[in-house]
């Protein structure tokens, strides 16, 4: 691996707590008091005090504020914080902020975290029922939900890779297996092929299986630097590097409108993760790739280059692939916008998971690449 040069070895950030409150269909407290419980226990998993956090970074689509979550825990000061937007996409451009604070020198403790009472509160795109911006060229033909507009992609990638309805159905199938090796996870029961195929239909092609679950969580993670790790009583996990990208004529959700139909931001994501990390996918020994629905696992292998285009479908039947999304991801662990993806490969690092990969020195983690989105690398040494 060739190693990047933007920062020196101390000042490379490094994940030192992380937590999560149980997973349910109703938290039954606010996001307010869900998220400052979660940071706490992140801090407490770090062995660090509210007293040291002097930065915060959270989602643009999150209830909390930074302000607000500083003032309730009784952080002293921040020196550093901000927001990234577009939601799903939004869990690894997230934690790239934080470190990217920590690298420069502007924060030495900085949390970030989710609180969403998604179950219990309600889809926010219910709200979003009107036709102005991107909506006026979708919601009169009834691409209404999330799922609307993956279910025409899908299409796409059916029609022009030949893709099956077992190709979908091993990723709802497999996820399902690794939730069930999970006790928190959500969904325990036992999931076959037959199951998946003889469910029902939701946006056509799209099942019910197809589609990540609705849920109230709560969950935080504590970034500091390597040199400050090296004092804790803990295993970091190293921040390797990150990238971001979005590709051009970007719309959320539906982005129909580019030169090549059917490429989703992750391909303009994937060289820059490989050459900021200087690693490459036969790096990576475990992934988490952002799951709202089936098909983007196997366009997350080809696009990051596990694969080549289209291949897909026969390298994961092969089972050549890395293990992915082990703690049963969106799918079948909870949905928190990805930040349990995150959480989970940090787990990996550690050699926590409860479908624990073997010998993992890179753990991959991608956001939602269905809008403007990023991905991380979470190393066992740091450079």
């Amino acid at each position: 691996m060739t190693r990047p040069t933007r920062i020196s070895h101390h000042r490379q950030a490094a994940v030192v707590g992380i937590h999560s409150l149980p997973f349910s269909k109703n938290i039954g407290m606010t996001e307010r008091h869900a998220g400052g419980l979660a940071v706490l226990g992140a801090l407490a998993d770090a062995g660090l005090t509210v007293a040291e956090v002097d930065g915060m970074f959270r989602f643009v689509w999150e209830n909390t504020t930074e302000m607000e979550m500083a003032r309730i825990l009784g952080v002293p000061n921040l020196r550093a914080f901000g927001e990234v937007d577009y939601g799903g996409g939004a869990g690894a451009p997230t934690v790239a902020h934080a470190a990217l604070a920590i690298e420069n020198g502007l924060a030495d403790v900085v949390v970030v975290w989710r609180a969403r009472n998604r179950s219990s509160g309600g889809r926010p795109w219910v709200s979003q029922l009107h036709a102005v911006g991107q909506d006026q060229f979708e919601r009169p033909y009834h691409i209404v939900r999330p799922v609307d507009g993956m279910a025409l992609h899908t299409r796409f990638w059916i029609e022009k890779y030949g893709w099956t309805p077992e190709v979908m159905g091993r990723v709802a199938v497999t996820q399902r297996e690794h939730a069930r090796r999970n006790p928190g996870a959500l969904m325990q029961k036992p999931m076959t092929m037959d199951d998946y195929l003889s469910s029902r239909l939701i946006a056509d092609p799209l099942r019910l299986f197809d589609c990540c679950l609705e849920t109230d969580a709560a969950m935080a993670m504590v970034l500091t630097s390597a040199e400050r790790a090296a004092d804790l009583d803990v295993t970091p996990a190293y921040v390797t590097g990150f990238g971001m990208g979005c590709g051009p004529q970007m719309t959320a959700m539906t982005f129909y409108y580019g030169p090549e139909l059917g490429v989703t931001p992750a391909r303009y994501v994937a060289p820059e993760l490989w050459r900021n990390t200087g690693l490459t996918p036969r790096d990576i020994d475990v992934v988490q790739f952002y799951d709202a629905f089936t098909p983007q696992i196997p366009l997350g292998f080809e696009e990051y280059g596990f694969c080549g285009e289209g291949e897909a479908p026969a390298y994961m039947a092969a089972g050549a692939h890395p293990p992915y999304n082990t703690s049963g991801g969106g799918l079948s662990e909870a949905y928190v916008h990805g930040f349990n993806l995150l959480v989970e490969g940090v787990r990996q690092v550690r050699g926590t998971s409860t479908t624990q990969a073997p010998n993992v020195r890179h753990s991959l983690v991608t956001s939602g690449n269905v809008v403007p989105t990023g991905a991380i690398v979470f190393s066992k040494e740091p450079w």
